[in-house]
């Protein structure tokens, strides 16, 4: 594990049980505590958040074999975001002011939330203002709040493959609300790729929250 030559074995220990206990879908409470647990033994909140990235891989992973269900990834979603709150007491941003406004969504025809929350904490504790609308947003909600909010980017997840083209659809929305010169565009999730991020007009495409985090910084500075 790439934690290994930084933590005793009683550290990678709990850093490795918030990964099988988000994997297994623990109770709330459990995840909570072995979260806390590992915070306290010396475990980084990033390496919390790999280690919580790593169990909801495995759960996507479940869910597209046909083992888990949507009502797990729900749960999967309700794990990550207890998670996430308990880690914003832990990330101090250096930023007196924001690097940028942010709006994030998961595109219409998914309700996966489980990335976007993740995305949604890194970038905040990174130091943007990050509106996130939710899940199975419309094109129309996107465009209202990019008129009315004026983010400097709107981040768009999805982890069907079926609404996939409905980023496309938000994408040429904004162009005919006249707002696309306005905005820089950044898309991920599972089967996104930077190939469909470039066919579809996207500004950039991230793989990961580290990477949405870096991406973004360019985008604004490049501006």
């Amino acid at each position: 594990m790439e934690w290994a030559h930084r933590f005793t074995k009683g550290e990678i220990n709990t850093v490795a049980e918030v990964e099988k206990a988000i994997s297994d879908l623990a109770d709330v409470e459990v995840v909570k505590s072995t979260v806390m647990r590992a915070l306290k033994s010396g475990a980084k909140p990033m390496e919390v958040v790999n280690a919580m990235s790593s169990g909801l891989e495995t759960v996507g992973s479940k869910y597209e074999r046909g083992e888990y269900f949507l009502s797990e990834l729900i749960m999967a979603g309700i794990l990550s975001a207890e998670i996430s709150k308990i880690l914003k007491l832990y990330f101090e941003s250096s930023m007196t002011e924001p690097f940028g406004k942010i709006v994030l969504a998961t595109v219409k025809g998914d309700v996966h939330d489980i990335g976007k929350n993740i995305v949604a904490m890194m970038l905040s504790s990174a130091g943007f203002e990050v509106l996130d609308l939710g899940v199975d947003v419309p094109s129309e909600k996107i465009v209202e709040t990019v008129r009315e909010e004026k983010p400097d980017i709107v981040a768009m997840s999805c982890l069907l493959t079926i609404a996939m083209d409905e980023m496309k659809n938000v994408i040429d929305a904004i162009g005919r609300a006249g707002l696309r010169d306005k905005v820089r565009v950044l898309v991920g999730g599972r089967p996104v790729t930077r190939e469909f991020a470039e066919e579809i007009g996207a500004d950039a495409y991230a793989s990961n929250a580290i990477e949405a985090i870096t991406t973004s910084k360019l985008l604004i500075k490049d501006a």
